[in-house]
């Protein structure tokens, strides 16, 4: 029997070029599927870090050029195998040799050209898929495109992912019109149109096969108004076809017992390890604390939806308890002058790593004792598992994709792999972290809690299979 093949769209993947989680499941779902016996290659832009780092191991499948409205551009395509998996790259110094987003107009005719390159490459490449696997607005116009337009030589089939509904791809039609040429009658509600303005995600709403999105919980949320960002009308009308699978992560990468990155590789069995990498993190952050005082840990963008603003309520109040703080992320400036304002205040029990970098990601959550993560809303997020992976205990707000991981501590039947709260309140917040915290102090208790979430299964392979099921009902 024929393999299943197929495509994932996406603007960005690890190890290329990572801003945010997407691309951290753009990197492991293709090995995962193919563990299941789905065929897989990824298709993205080749952005400029790519040709720093790659360019030697590049081979040139086609270049050319593609119509862009009235425009003629170059398309180059670009390939190579990492991992045992194939990935193509759209080459375009003028759309992708500069910023990942450009931001603005910019960004909005950057990701137009990639839907249009896309549609041009595929029949270019040795690469046959069945079904195009579409991630989030920057693939948006994708789907669209292969319903309405005639003459294509490529799979009319496609799944559109849902990684965060609150980046649409909103802009004027006449841009939309004026860049790949649909055509005008496409301009409302019915099709393209939502918030007065053409979106590309209602696009791919609306004429995907199937929708999926990160979480079964995030799927049921953004059915409804405060979680749907007006796309709620659209997906509950095609609510069928909406499933909601949460991601995995790829534990070859994430796995303290193997990890170059640490001072010590542990395991479940061997716990004593995660002592070693505390102390590293401790002598890397300069934390004058005793080895025994707790250690919280946040792995994030600086931005509200992560529920900082619950954080800058209560953190003072917090360090002043017998407690370490670490932060790694970058973002919105006000958080970011916030954190600086923590690290000047209080630089014994707190260091404050302003921007990103994997390797102290990595030794960040095995060297923490917990991860703060009050998301105001939360498609599914990656840090929880990988902090669980680690044996670092998730607090967590009970929200999309982290109600779906986190199991919360039952006093009473002592079991759990993390802690959460309902509410979007800061001293709701509060009160798990300390209760996190007094569960700290029972160390039989602690012991097992962390050996719970060590253990815990959040391997992408449960997920590709899933998926596998999905793209096989619309073959």
């Amino acid at each position: 029997m024929k393999r299943l093949r197929v495509l994932i769209v996406a603007a960005e993947a690890m190890p290329f070029v990572k801003t945010g989680g997407l691309a951290d499941v753009v990197g492991a779902l293709p090995r995962a599927l193919a563990r299941a016996g789905v065929e897989a290659a990824v298709m993205m832009p080749k952005h400029s870090r790519i040709k720093e780092l790659h360019q030697s191991e590049l081979e040139t499948v086609a270049a050319s050029g593609v119509r862009l409205g009235w425009r003629e551009k170059y398309l180059g395509v670009q390939t190579m195998e990492w991992n045992g998996v194939r990935y193509y790259f759209i080459d375009n110094e003028e759309y992708f040799g500069g910023s990942v987003y450009k931001g603005g107009k910019a960004e909005d005719e950057q990701y137009l050209f990639f839907c249009e390159a896309v549609l041009a490459a595929v029949p270019l490449i040795p690469f046959k898929p069945d079904i195009i696997h579409c991630n989030d607005w920057h693939t948006g116009m994708i789907p669209m495109l292969l319903k309405i337009r005639d003459g294509l030589s490529v799979t009319r089939r496609s799944v559109f992912t849902i990684h965060n509904i609150k980046f649409q791809g909103m802009m004027g039609f006449e841009m939309i019109q004026d860049f790949l040429s649909v055509p005008k009658r496409y301009d409302t509600p019915e099709f393209l149109e939502a918030h007065g303005c053409a979106n590309m995600m209602k696009a791919a709403l609306v004429f995907a096969d199937k929708i999926t999105t990160v979480s079964p919980t995030y799927a049921k949320e953004i059915m409804h108004a405060y979680f749907g960002m007006g796309m709620e009308g659209i997906l509950s009308a095609r609510r069928n076809d909406v499933t909601g699978i949460v991601n995995g992560i790829d534990t070859e990468t994430f796995n303290p017992e193997t990890d170059p990155a640490l001072a010590r590789r542990y395991g479940p069995a061997t716990m004593r390890g995660k002592t070693e990498n505390k102390k590293a993190l401790r002598e890397t952050f300069g934390l004058d604390i005793r080895l025994y005082d707790p250690v919280i840990c946040m792995v994030n963008r600086l931005t509200a939806q992560k529920g900082l603003d619950l954080v800058q309520y209560v953190l003072e109040e917090l360090l002043r308890e017998e407690v370490a703080f670490v932060l790694l992320g970058d973002g919105d400036q006000k958080y970011v002058d916030f954190f600086r304002y923590i690290a000047a205040g209080y630089p014994k029990k707190t260091g404050i790593f302003i921007g990103y970098d994997e390797e102290v990601a990595h030794r960040i959550y095995a060297g923490s004792d917990f991860l703060l993560m009050p998301s105001q809303f939360e498609p599914c997020g990656l840090s929880q598992m990988i902090a669980q992976r680690y044996g670092t205990l998730p607090i967590v707000r009970e929200t999309g994709g982290l109600a779906d991981t986190v199991a919360p501590y039952n006093r009473y039947t002592k079991t759990g792999d993390g802690f959460s709260f309902g509410a979007f309140n800061a001293h709701d917040m509060l009160h798990v972290i300390r209760l996190a915290l007094s569960v700290y102090r029972d160390k039989p208790m602690l012991r097992q809690l962390k050996k719970n979430a060590m253990l815990k299964n959040n391997d992408f392979f449960q997920s590709a299979q899933q998926y596998k099921t999905l793209y096989e009902s619309i073959v």
